[in-house]
């Protein structure tokens, strides 16, 4: 038999200053290996060690069939006596039976100390010996307190033994734990090594080894995941759990799958796994498709190989990378919640803030939701992919067809990248292709045009050709040039269809003289550059000639009206407008005849004092004012009435109206001759006197 004091030195030596319970081991981290021990186990002294976990089997202690260690919130430095254990647990035990412990009560002071222990009253937990009786403890001795546990239920109790010295009082907690469930999931699963970005699966059959009915919560950390999460699982039950495995990026991982119990334990399993890429790749990295004509299509092919043992699932990206897809979702809902909060104060509905902010929240969670789910699938009107999402079997290989349809003529770039299983990162394939506009020419690029008349109408004509095939929207871009604007296309738009002719007709009438070269713009739809065509030439005067050298009136009488006839001829090609003048000849009144001047007996017009300051015209011109057609002529009369003495030397001037001035001279001479008197006796005014 083991004597009371053998008991107490062998609990001593079995308690280390910090113990671990079963309780509080299965909340910090316990295996369920360990948990399942514990279950199995009725009699622990549990410590940090894990050699010295179980007592001796040499020494069996029938008495401590259900005793459990563990630490007590109060550390032993702050106790005189320490209580050994300083928690006391029952486990695995039968309703109706009787169980006791011993505990130890240890005086660690150098002075004897009075201790006594008070047990409250309970149907279910007695003490050995007197209740509230003192007990002297000897320096560095200890005294024993036994306690008889009687359970009416296979369930929890809680009870507490109280121990009060003169300097001081603590609490043993007593607690007996009921029946558990416990779930005999692995210590470890080792995935070992699988593919970046593939789901790995395992499924595990797990059985309730406990004796109660398990409701348990399984978690645990990305990029692991259990299913189901939580359940309910009867005694001696069996289930399967999948625990997947699915690494974005390559590399070792490690996690804990914790098994969350409804009495409070938990239980980890310690989940291991390395993602490496395989052996998937694109046939070229770059595409160039051949040139295209814009509302054409053009495609080519690429092929992703798959030599790997997986069938790898693909989806054609605009991003290169997750983080740009994340934040690209970010900047759409931002774009959301904009949109949404400006159509609210657009429609100026009359509603409260609350209200408002409701229906904004509301609005914006529906739109969030369809953004997540938004595979943000590669999406181009210029390019295209088919199929853009697909699944590769094992040594197999996939044809991506590329399309591309030009919208403009120019070059197109663009970068794309797969999204597949077994490859840590995208597959970026650049795709680059040149769009072509229509192929709209003139017949000639220059136009060179001689014998061009001002104010004359001349006609050309120039031909447009669509070589190539499809068709050529056109329309003439408005000249910035004087000279331009005298040019008239006829039609100033159109359509040329594929491989058809246009012809243009060209109207030039110029109103100005002199060299010219002009380039004329046309835009056509779809090409970057307009067509041009270049007109040059030199644009000349009309030809005017007299029939007569010069007009002599010779000797001029005074008053007396003399009157000579002459031929303008035009040798254009165009009708003319002209005005006739008479350069040197005065700005005055006219010139007063003699016969007039006897009939107005008062008329002193004649007289010096009575001329005004400016010289009297004195020519006459019919017409002054006229229109020769092209290749016509014009009959002209020219009166001189003489009322100054002098010698004429001057110019017929013929101006041609928006053309020039002084186009054509006609020299015109007179010499006056006088009389030996005037009518009323007196000279008349010589020019010199004017």
């Amino acid at each position: 038999m083991v004597s009371k004091e053998q008991l107490g030195m062998s609990l001593l030596s079995a308690v280390q200053e910090r113990l671990i319970s079963p309780g509080q081991r299965w909340k910090s981290h316990c295996f369920p290996s360990v948990a399942w021990a514990d279950a199995l186990t009725q009699s622990l002294y549990f410590t940090g060690d894990q050699s010295r976990m179980f007592l001796p089997a040499a020494e069996p202690l029938p008495a401590l069939s259900c005793l459990f260690l563990q630490v007590s919130a109060a550390g032993p430095k702050q106790s005189i006596l320490l209580p050994c254990p300083p928690e006391v647990v029952f486990q695995n035990y039968t309703p109706g039976e009787v169980y006791e412990v011993p505990v130890v009560l240890r005086n660690r002071d150098k002075v004897p100390h009075l201790v006594k222990v008070t047990l409250e009253s309970s149907l279910y937990f007695q003490l050995v010996g007197p209740n509230d009786a003192f007990r002297k403890v000897p320096p560095g001795l200890f005294t024993t307190v036994r306690i008889v546990f009687t359970p009416g239920q296979n369930k929890d109790y809680f009870h507490r033994l109280l121990c009060i010295t003169e300097m001081e009082e603590f609490i043993v907690p007593i607690r007996a734990i009921g029946t558990r469930a416990l779930l005999d999931f692995p210590d470890q699963l080792d995935f070992s090594q699988c593919p970046v970005k593939y789901s790995t699966e395992k499924t595990l059959l797990v059985r309730n080894t406990g004796n109660r009915e398990a409701h348990y919560q399984l978690s645990t950390q990305s990029p692991f995941s259990v299913i189901p999460a939580m359940g309910t699982l009867g005694v001696g039950d069996s289930m399967q759990v999948t625990v997947e495995f699915l690494p974005l990026r390559t590399g070792d991982f490690s996690a804990s799958l914790v098994v969350h119990y409804d009495t409070g334990e938990n239980t980890h399993t310690s989940l291991l796994g390395r993602a490496v890429d395989l052996h998937i790749k694109l046939d070229r990295n770059t595409v160039t498709l051949e040139e295209t004509y814009i509302t054409l299509s053009n495609r080519a092919t690429v092929l992703i190989h798959n030599l790997s043992d997986i069938t790898a699932c693909f989806q054609w990206k605009a991003v290169g990378t997750q983080g740009e897809e994340d934040q690209l979702k970010l900047r759409l809902c931002q774009q959301k919640k904009d949109e949404l909060s400006d159509f609210l104060k657009e429609c100026e509905v009359d509603i409260t803030g609350q209200e408002r902010f409701a229906l904004l929240t509301r609005s914006l969670q529906s739109e969030r939701a369809k953004v997540r789910e938004d595979a943000m699938l590669f999406c181009n009107d210029i390019f295209s992919l088919e199929p853009k999402e697909g699944e590769i079997r094992p040594h197999c290989s996939a044809e991506i067809s590329v399309f591309f349809k030009p919208q403009e003529a120019r070059v197109y770039k663009q970068a794309v990248y797969c999204d597949i299983s077994g490859r840590e990162n995208r597959l970026p394939l650049h795709l680059t292709g040149e769009g072509l506009g229509p192929q709209l020419r003139f017949s000639f690029e220059e136009l060179h045009v001689v014998g061009v008349l001002v104010r004359a109408t001349h006609r050309y004509e120039a031909t447009l050709f669509n070589k190539g095939p499809i068709k050529a929207p056109f329309s003439l871009l408005p000249p910035t040039t004087a000279m331009g604007s005298c040019f008239t296309f006829l039609p100033q738009e159109g359509i040329v269809a594929p491989g058809s002719l246009q012809a243009i007709q060209i109207f030039f009438c110029p109103t100005m003289l002199g060299e010219f070269q002009e380039e004329f713009r046309f835009h056509v739809t779809g090409s970057p550059k307009p067509v041009t065509l270049t007109i040059r030439g030199c644009v000349k005067g009309p030809t005017f000639h007299f029939n007569v050298p010069a007009l002599h009136f010779g000797d001029v009488s005074f008053g007396f009206p003399h009157t000579l006839e002459c031929r303008l001829f035009n040798t254009s090609l165009a009708h003319m407008a002209v005005n006739l003048r008479i350069a040197g000849d005065g700005s005055g009144e006219l010139s007063v005849d003699s016969f007039t001047q006897m009939q107005r007996d008062s008329n002193q017009s004649w007289r010096k004092e009575a001329r005004g300051p400016l010289e009297p015209r004195e020519f006459a011109i019919k017409p002054s004012t006229t229109v020769i057609r092209a290749l016509g002529w014009q009959d002209l009369k020219i009166t001189l009435c003489s009322n100054t003495v002098r010698e004429y030397k001057l110019e017929l001037v013929v101006d041609v109206v928006g053309v020039g001035n002084r186009w054509l001279a006609l020299p015109l001479t007179a010499r006056y001759q006088g009389f030996p008197c005037s009518p009323h006796g007196e000279m008349p005014p010589s020019h010199s006197q004017a």
